[in-house]
């Protein structure tokens, strides 16, 4: 049998420093503080293409974020930019290279796809859509679509839809899933009615604390007898002025594809309490138990885990606000600028779940230091900060551009995926890109 070639993440993962000496024969140039030096710089600045300005702050086991992404799979599907990243087709998943969430509020043909089932072949007439409202309600409610826009205040705001797996590609050793790097979120214009509206509606009984969400998509597996995903958030969560039922994004009818010609929008929690092809909602006097709701499904440890173990029943909690993150939109990952640039204007985008974001810093020396970037205001609530910094870099060269988040209580992006977890929920290391001057 002939032996699989190893890929560089896999080479890393195993043993980084290891990785280093085989990759880019560092055995004579790797400090005893694990930086770069000799031999192995020498190596290094053969393989990304030029001098490192700042290798002596480059530590040792770090892949290059010019060598650190692997080919993507070609995508196409209608609607869509064929720039999207297929990660998988049954179901369809497709994330947004940060490149192309580089606008202010994201297109429909650049949001990212998520499936969980098999959605809906036909819906039929939109304002016919059917929404029921039950379980601990005084007054059950059956409302069509097209009763609802008239019925409730209708409502617009920019927010952050955001996968609950976004980031598991950094996870070490990897957690099972998607392999999501950044691209599984954006933030688009949501019209509709608050959800609070409509529960109020139909009376909130004594005893309710949880929702449950039903949709008229099916099992993955064809098979009637399966339930497909079922998820549910705290009633307050769902009370809360910014959790929506929604029919328009951008100030389109919803596409199918997300989720039309109804769903829900719970921003700041992972996407898949957000349900498409909303039909049921129903409120529970226990924490719902639905599928996806239980063992380690969009779950995260309570104490953490060591990494690669198998997970211990009660020590898993639901992931609920998404963590803090940014992502560089320009340049690229991988743009080559003109010899003598020593200015580069970056752009980009910070956002989290709950709290929001107070500050997003950059470097270009591997995090030796950072410089604060200039972020604009929210337009509401769970919208993402767009930012903006200028960098001056003293040469022509291999530079790598980091950026890292803090939220309003604090809590920055991690240079590494923290808290692993055998679904890597969760995992918001600060994001990387590579630039080559000349």
């Amino acid at each position: 049998m002939a032996r699989r070639e190893r890929s560089l993440g896999e080479l890393y993962h195993a043993d980084p420093e290891r990785a280093d000496h085989e990759v880019f024969g560092r055995r004579t140039g790797l400090s005893r503080r694990g930086f770069l030096g000799g031999a192995g710089l020498a190596g290094m600045t053969a393989a990304v293409g030029g001098t490192i300005p700042f290798a002596a702050s480059m530590p040792g086991g770090l892949i290059p974020a010019a060598m650190a992404q692997d080919a993507a799979a070609p995508f196409s599907f209608p609607g869509k930019d064929p720039g999207l990243t297929l990660l998988g087709d049954k179901p369809l998943v497709a994330e947004t290279p940060a490149h192309l969430l580089d606008d202010e509020t994201t297109p429909i043909d650049k949001f990212f796809i998520r499936n969980n089932g098999i959605p809906p072949e036909n819906t039929g007439d939109p304002n016919a859509w059917k929404i029921s409202v039950q379980g601990l309600v005084k007054s059950p409610l059956e409302i069509a679509l097209g009763d609802l826009k008239s019925r409730f205040q209708n409502v617009t705001n920019r927010m952050v839809l955001e996968c609950g797996g976004n980031g598991r590609a950094y996870f070490d050793p990897p957690a099972r899933g998607n392999q999501w790097t950044t691209g599984g979120a954006g933030c688009a214009e949501w019209t509709g009615v608050r959800l609070k509206d409509v529960l109020e509606a139909a009376g909130i009984a004594p005893g309710a604390i949880y929702t449950a969400h039903d949709g008229a998509d099916t099992h993955l597996s064809g098979d009637s007898a399966k339930k497909p995903l079922s998820r549910g958030v705290r009633l307050e969560k769902a009370l809360e002025e910014h959790s929506m039922i929604v029919w328009a994004m951008n100030g389109q009818d919803l596409p199918a594809i997300h989720g039309g010609p109804v769903r829900l929008i719970i921003p700041g929690w992972p996407g898949s309490a957000s349900h498409k092809w909303l039909t049921k909602i129903t409120l529970r006097d226990v924490e719902h138990d639905g599928q996806g709701m239980t063992g380690t499904s969009y779950r995260v440890p309570i104490k953490p885990m060591v990494p690669g173990s198998e997970p211990q029943e009660g020590n898993f909690r639901i992931l609920e606000s998404m963590p803090v993150r940014s992502v560089i939109s320009s340049p690229a990952n991988g743009t080559t600028l003109p010899a003598g640039t020593r200015k580069l204007s970056l752009r980009g985008a910070s956002w989290n779940g709950d709290e929001g974001v107070s500050a997003t810093h950059v470097s270009i020396d591997f995090g030796a230091t950072w410089q604060p970037a200039s972020m604009s205001e929210p337009r509401n609530r769970y919208d993402w900060r767009r930012w903006t910094a200028e960098l001056d870099v003293p040469s022509d060269g291999y530079y790598e551009i980091w950026s890292r988040a803090t939220d309003a209580k604090g809590r920055m992006q991690t240079h590494a995926a923290a808290n692993w977890n055998p679904q890597g929920y969760g995992g918001n290391p600060l994001h990387r890109i590579a630039v080559l001057i000349g």
